[in-house]
């Protein structure tokens, strides 16, 4: 069983990007694997602004990326590029954090214009922090994903569900077919 670590690097309350990393959670669940969400937006400002990786909720998730298997990374899309906070995270990280990771970049947005923010703004930056394989990423338009205050009841439109649930089956079997490369204490 893989341990993941669903990243979601929305600013807003009421993400859809957020919803939509609660929603793929469980559909890793249901695959057999152990999956935490972390909200980025939650973590304290002060310590990711000024990239304090020992303050005690940073250190948390930084622990929880060093023992995962394998990350979903999912922003949605500003400036053509991943978010800020999320942003904030990742520079605090290790230079090879994600080293011995399965990677799935997953970004939201308006319009189709975006989709190569993921190729061209998050991909580099997952490979850099030494990501062993990052799967190819999926872009879905916000208008798709229908949230609610359960993460359960969140619904994706037929259109965007089959091939984003194609790729996260993908990551989800990459992950089953290959040991852990993470030491277990």
């Amino acid at each position: 069983m893989s341990t993941i670590l669903v990243l979601s690097g929305s600013p807003s309350a009421t993400s859809r990007t957020a919803a939509l990393g609660e929603h793929l959670a469980q559909r890793l669940r249901r695959h057999g694997h152990t999956v935490r969400t972390v909200r980025v937006r939650d973590l304290p400002p002060a310590a990711l602004l000024s990239a304090d990786p020992t303050e005690p909720a940073v250190a948390d998730v930084v622990a929880a990326i060093e023992h995962a298997d394998g990350l979903v990374v999912a922003s949605p899309v500003y400036k053509a590029a991943y978010s800020g906070v999320l942003k904030t995270l990742l520079d605090l990280l290790p230079q090879f954090a994600l080293a011995g990771k399965v990677v799935l970049p997953l970004v939201t947005g308006g319009s189709p214009a975006h989709v190569l923010a993921i190729d061209y703004a998050l991909r580099p930056v997952l490979s850099s922090l030494g990501a062993h394989h990052v799967m190819p990423g999926w872009f879905v338009l916000d208008r798709h994903i229908e949230s609610t205050a359960d993460p359960i009841a969140t619904t994706i439109q037929p259109e965007s569900a089959r091939p984003l649930y194609e790729v996260v089956d993908a990551f989800s079997d990459a992950l089953h077919a290959r040991p852990s490369l993470v030491a277990t204490p």
